[in-house]
C-alpha cells in the first residue's frame, strides 16, 4: 500500500534564498492567473507517470503550476479540464491523474506547514504558553501571532490586544491568524500538549511560515488575514513570467 506521507515529491528541506531577492511569477495551468512559489503549488511527475503535488517545489524534471481553489480543481478532475491542461504542460507525456489528487494536495500542503512549525519551535522561533506569548506581544518581539481554529475567542483576542500594545498599534484592528489546524493538529506538530495559541519571534521564521500558510489557505479557499508579507509576493520584473506555467528545474 502506497504510503501517503510519500505521496509528494521534493519532500526535503527547502534552501535558503538570498535576503531580498525576488522570484519569478508562475502561472496556474488551469485559471491563467499568476502569482508568486508561495501562492501556486508547483505538480510534478513521478517516475511511474503519476502527478503529484511537489509542495516544496524540489522535483527534478518538468513541472505545472496550480492556484486554484480544492473545489475548482476537483471539478477541472472530473470534467476532465486538468487532464488536458497538464498534458499541454507536460508536452504530452504518458501521465495519470489520481483521482484523490485534491486529497493528496491538501495533505501535501498541511504536512509542509505542520513541519515548518516543527523546525522552527526547534530553532528557537517560536513561542508556546499563553503567559510567553503575551509577555513577548507586549515587548514587541513577536512577529506572527496564530491559533488553532478551535480556540474560542477570549484567548486570541487578549493576545491580539497585547500585540497590538507592543505594536503601538492599538485601534489599528491588528489581530492574528486562524490556523486552518486544529489544537490536536498543533500539538502534534510541535511536540507539545494542548497547543491552542503560538507567537513567532524572528521575523524571516515568520515569512517562511506565512509562505507555506498562504498557499494552503488559497487552496482551501478560506481567508489568511493577519499574515506578514512574504518578498516573494513581490512583483516580478519585467517578462519574469514568460513560459511560467511549466518549469524543468523546480525553481
Amino acid at each position: 500500500m502506497r504510503n501517503p506521507r510519500n505521496d509528494t515529491l521534493g519532500a526535503e528541506r527547502p534552501k535558503a534564498r538570498p535576503a531580498g531577492e525576488t522570484l519569478p511569477e508562475r502561472k496556474c495551468v488551469l485559471s491563467g492567473s499568476h502569482g508568486g512559489r508561495d501562492e501556486l503549488l508547483r505538480l510534478a511527475i513521478s517516475p511511474d507517470g503519476l502527478v503529484l503535488p511537489d509542495p516544496l517545489a524540489r522535483a527534478p524534471g518538468r513541472g505545472a503550476w496550480l492556484g486554484v481553489a480544492r473545489a475548482d480543481l476537483e471539478r477541472a478532475i472530473a470534467n476532465g479540464k486538468l487532464k488536458g491542461a497538464m498534458a499541454r504542460a507536460f508536452k504530452g507525456a504518458p501521465l495519470t491523474i489520481p483521482d484523490d489528487l485534491a486529497v493528496r494536495i491538501e495533505t501535501a500542503l498541511r504536512r509542509t506547514l505542520t513541519d515548518r512549525l516543527g523546525i522552527e519551535l526547534r530553532a528557537g522561533n517560536i513561542l508556546l504558553g499563553t503567559e510567553k506569548i503575551a509577555q513577548g506581544c507586549r515587548a514587541g518581539a513577536v512577529r506572527l501571532l496564530a491559533h488553532a481554529n478551535d480556540a474560542g475567542s477570549d484567548g486570541p483576542n487578549k493576545l491580539a490586544q497585547a500585540w497590538r500594545v507592543g505594536e503601538e498599534a492599538e485601534g489599528s484592528g491588528l489581530k492574528g491568524t486562524i490556523l486552518p489546524l486544529d489544537r490536536a493538529a498543533l500539538s502534534v506538530a510541535l511536540g507539545r500538549d494542548n497547543v491552542v495559541h503560538l507567537g513567532v519571534t524572528d521575523a524571516a521564521a515568520a515569512e517562511r511560515i506565512a509562505g507555506h500558510l498562504r498557499r494552503l489557505t488559497r487552496f482551501l479557499g478560506v481567508g489568511n488575514e493577519g499574515l506578514v508579507e512574504a518578498d516573494s509576493a513581490a512583483p516580478p520584473s519585467d517578462g519574469a513570467a514568460a513560459n511560467d506555467d511549466i518549469d524543468t528545474k523546480g525553481e
